[in-house]
């Protein structure tokens, strides 16, 4: 564990920022991500996480001024693309490999979305990280894979089904659990697109 030292500015007069790791820097992240998803945003504090990281409060705000600007720091450093790499030549294939994807990473996904709730339609910044890190890259990667589908002559470009789903599969991963109680997992994933996106896209 870094010591509280090695948090601190090197010198008086310096850049405002501390020079610390890309590996500390990841583990104030986790930790306040973590934070949120277990007690929500509103009851997540500076002071909080300085104590579960072992660091001075005033690390953390010469890093971030401001709660909602460490968030959104957090979320953008939890950009990816769980779509990456799924081109098996089949629009139908490629998009139950999309939901088995999708579906297994959806507890923590779906449990950082509930916590932050309304806070993130109160703040511009927290909206904006959370798109980025979580919706808009992997929107991009899901339109990816219907756009090789249609250049492939497996769907018409023109569908009016095809706009459709990205909001099907992020739509169901976020109200399973408000509708039914249960995450939806990687076999439930599979399960709608097979009962619902494929059919609505006429593939089989």
């Amino acid at each position: 564990m870094t010591s509280q030292a090695e948090d601190r500015p090197e010198t008086v007069g310096t850049s405002r920022r501390s020079k610390l790791t890309p590996e500390r820097e990841q583990e104030f992240f986790d930790a306040v991500l973590e934070q949120i998803r277990t007690c929500g945003y509103d009851a997540v504090t500076m002071e909080g996480i300085a104590a579960s990281t072992r660091c001075s409060k005033s690390t953390l705000y010469r890093q971030w001024r401001t709660k909602p600007q460490f968030v959104a720091a957090a979320l953008r450093s939890q950009r990816r693309v769980r779509f990456t790499g799924i081109d098996t030549g089949s629009l139908a294939e490629d998009l139950r490999q999309a939901a088995r994807a999708a579906g297994e990473g959806a507890g923590k996904d779906t449990g950082l979305l509930q916590a932050l709730g309304h806070s993130v339609m109160q703040d511009p910044e927290l909206q904006c990280a959370l798109r980025e890190a979580l919706v808009e890259p992997e929107i991009a990667a899901l339109r990816e894979i219907l756009r090789r589908g249609v250049d492939r002559g497996e769907v018409a470009a023109g569908h009016p089904a095809l706009e459709y789903v990205p909001a099907q599969m992020f739509g169901m991963l976020r109200m399973r659990p408000v509708v039914e109680g249960e995450q939806a997992d990687a076999e439930y994933l599979v399960r709608f697109v097979e009962a619902v996106v494929l059919p609505a896209l006429g593939l089989p």
